[in-house]
This record gives C-alpha cells, structure tokens and sequence, in this order.
C-alpha cells in the first residue's frame, strides 16, 4: 500500500488523551439535512434547537417536556440571522467569522428562496443527485471558492487546499462515480455547468475547467470528515453525568429510553445536525482496522477532538478507522471492499494482514447487504494501483 501523508505521536499519550483539537478550514451542513429542518449554525453547524425542540420534532410529540431543562446548552437569544439573507448563525461571533471568510460572496440576499437563483440551482441539482444519507456536499466547494475570492492572501489559501490527498484522473473518476452513481458522467458535467455559472472567478480558472472541477470534487469526496451535532445528545450526557437517588435516576434512564424508541420509531437513524469539513491535520491520519485513535464532536459544533484509544508510544503512528464499527466488524474482504470503494486504496493494517488467509468472499449476510458480485476476489481488487489517503 502506497500511503502519502502520515501523523506520528511525537511524545507518550495516554488512552483517553485529547491528543489535539481542531477548526476545520471550511465546513458545510448537507443540503438534505438542512431540508429536513436540522438546523444548524451556518457557520460551526452547533445544532440550533433546544434540546427539548429538538425532542420533540425527531419524536413527533409535540408536548414533550424533558426533564431537566436547565442542562441544554442552547441558547437562543444569542442566535443571529444575516440581515440580508436571513441565514442563521448561533452567535454574532459565528456570523461575522462567516462573512469574513466566505459568506459575502455566498449571500443570497432577498433571492435566498429563489428556485431560480444559479446557487439554488446548484443545490437542488446537488440533492436530485445525491439522495441521503449524504457523505459530501457540493456546498462545501461553493465555500472553498467563495474562501478563496474573499481572501486577502490567494495564494496562501490555494496552497492550504492542496494539502488535502490529490488524485490522478481515473480515481477522481472513481470516486465521482461513487458519489453521483451511474449516470456520474452526465451529473458531473450538470454540476460543472451549474458550479461555474454560480461561481466562476477566472482568478480560480483552474477549478473551473472540467479536470480542475473533478480534482475538486474528489478532494471533498475523500478527504471529507463527517461531522455531526446534536443538542439532545449533549443533554443526555449532562443527565448521565447528574448524581441522582438510585429511584431518580432509575426513573430518568426509563424516560431516555423511551424517547429513543419514540425517535426511532418517527424518525430512524438520522438524530444529528449533520454535515462535513476538511481539517488538515485530521487529513494526515491514516486508516487502521484496529485504531488507536478516534474523532468525536463533543462540544456540539465543527471542532474536531482526536482522542486516544489505547496508550500510544512516542514514534508511533496515529490511525484512525474510515469504517464505522459494524463495517469493523466485517470480514477481511468486505472492509477492503468498502475501503477501496470509498477511499481507493488496499488496506495492509496489522488485522488485514494477520487475517491473509482468510477466504476472498463475505458472509451472506454481508453479501445480501452489500450486493457483492459473484466470485469477486481480492486479486481483483489488486489490479488497481491504491493510494492511502
């Protein structure tokens, strides 16, 4: 396995250590969560709704009251809304960072519910083509340009942006392919016509021209880093952490359980505020089936905190897993599978490697859920040159 980039611990941690904290360079929400009314700041997508708001949407009871009410952290008198356009920010700080940055250029002023304005358009053709659960956002490109138009120092800001992993042509067809399905080639040339009449800067010539808009495309689809924020799952960690009489809190886990059957059962999986970023230390950690390190979003908005999961000593490199726990779980196979179509590379971690001998094939369970064609083998998968993001 070929790898570019690569993050070693240059002192001991320790399991549980906060081994750095991170802003991302750009971030956006999903366009489709934003349509299914998760609001979120614009700007560090900190979820907007009170924790009890919040409840009582995802469980479709529209008298709910949480017990509690004092431990959620939103605070919706210091939410501002752009002027112009009416977006929504959780702060004056977030908004003024957002306008800034990028948002000056974004603004759609009175035009915001505009079908027919050229970033509206953008957006829609993005949802049409993108069905959830997403996993990038043609927005999170918009953002990069509109970075770069308002920068003082254009230069600096392109040169951050080529630090993400870059591709040769037939991956970044790839991963277009992945991300917009069969008909990619007819939707990336849409996307590209759409991305350029919304945006195009000439100062930016090079992500406009169709190679140039595909390299972008796969350096969001790649490198992008989930993030998700929920104002009811910090509220449910503030009661975890509450001292309470054994008959209390007996009765306050019954009550938390129960709204996560009821959210369930109304609304699925989707919880989370979601959207993505690009970090560019993030970036640099490598894949492992078996990480020692693990992201999360603990103060409900878009900073990273990379943790340790065991000791790691000094000199050792720092991986995280691209694969959620279940997709852990699987066979050797199967997580080479998903890793390639994803990320396109051949995973050698020390579990693939002491897990060679297994056979090339899935679990029927796996095959059923993952439509694996018949007599696939790793062989195959080999033929392709991989590159570790």
């Amino acid at each position: 396995m070929l790898q570019g980039k690569g993050l070693f611990a240059k002192r001991s941690i320790k399991k549980g250590e906060t081994i750095f904290i991170e802003r991302p360079l750009v971030s956006a929400q999903f366009l489709w969560n934003t349509l299914y009314k998760y609001k979120a700041c614009e700007y560090c997508l900190r979820a907007l709704e009170t924790a009890e708001g919040n409840a009582r949407r995802l469980s479709g009871i529209p008298g709910l009251s949480l017990p509690h009410p004092e431990l959620c952290r939103v605070r919706p008198e210091q939410h501002q809304a752009c002027p112009q356009c009416q977006v929504m920010y959780c702060s004056s700080e977030c908004r003024q960072a957002a306008a800034d940055q990028y948002h000056q250029a974004l603004c759609l002023g009175p035009s915001e519910e505009d079908p027919d304005h050229p970033i509206n358009k953008l957006k829609d053709a993005w949802r049409s083509m993108h069905y959830p659960p997403e996993t990038s956002s043609i927005m999170l490109m918009a953002k990069m340009v509109a970075m770069v138009k308002q920068a003082k120092d254009k230069a600096h800001l392109q040169k951050l942006f080529t630090h993400f992993c870059s591709r040769t042509a037939n991956e970044e067809e790839e991963i277009a392919h992945k991300l917009l399905g069969e008909q990619f080639r007819g939707q990336l040339a849409l996307l590209h016509s759409l991305f350029t009449e919304a945006l195009y800067d000439e100062r930016l010539g090079r992500w406009f021209v169709p190679e140039g808009f595909r390299s972008l495309f796969a350096l969001v689809g790649t490198n992008g880093q989930g993030i998700g924020t929920s104002s009811l799952s910090q509220w449910v960690h503030a009661c975890d952490a509450l001292e309470l009489p054994a008959q209390q809190r007996e009765h306050l886990d019954s009550f938390i359980d129960q709204l996560y059957k009821d959210i369930e059962k109304e609304t699925g999986d989707f919880l989370n505020c979601e959207g993505s970023g690009l970090f560019l230390l993030q970036s640099s950690c490598n894949h492992s089936c078996i990480p020692n390190a693990e992201v999360s979003f603990p103060d409900n908005n878009f900073l990273l905190h990379l943790s340790a999961l065991c000791d790691i000593n000094q000199g050792e490199e720092i991986c995280i897993s691209y694969l959620d726990c279940c997709q852990r779980d699987r066979s050797r196979h199967s997580r080479h599978k998903i890793l390639r179509e994803n990320y396109l590379f051949v995973c050698s971690c020390p579990k693939c490697v002491s897990q060679m001998d297994e056979l090339d094939v899935t679990s029927e369970e796996e095959e059923e859920e993952e439509g694996v064609a018949e007599g696939e083998t790793e062989g195959d998968e080999m033929e392709d040159e991989m590159t570790d993001v």
